[in-house]
C-alpha cells in the first residue's frame, strides 16, 4: 500500500464557483499569482490523481505533491477562508 496527498493549488469548480468564476478580481489575482497564469481545471487534478491510482506511482509512497501552477502566493487559502 501506498499513501500520498494530492496538494492542489485554486481549481475552477463547483464547490468554490464563489470565490473564483463569479468574482472576476479573485480570479485575476489568483491568475497574476500563478506563473502558468491560469487557474487549474478538474482535469489538471484528475490526471495525476489517476496517476497516483495506477500501477506506474507503485514506487511513489510517502510525498506531498503539489498541482498549483506553481502558485506564488503562500496566504491563498486565507483568502478563500474569508470569502
Amino acid at each position: 500500500m501506498t499513501a500520498n496527498v494530492l496538494a492542489p493549488g485554486p481549481i475552477e469548480t463547483d464547490f468554490n464557483n464563489a470565490a473564483i468564476r463569479s468574482n472576476p478580481q479573485m480570479k485575476a489575482f489568483l491568475t497574476a499569482q500563478t506563473p502558468l497564469g491560469r487557474v487549474g481545471e478538474a482535469d489538471d487534478i484528475g490526471g495525476l490523481a489517476a496517476l497516483l491510482c495506477s500501477d506506474q506511482a507503485g514506487w511513489i509512497n510517502g510525498q506531498r505533491i503539489e498541482a498549483s501552477g506553481e502558485l506564488i502566493c503562500d496566504f491563498c487559502h486565507l483568502v478563500f477562508l474569508t470569502t
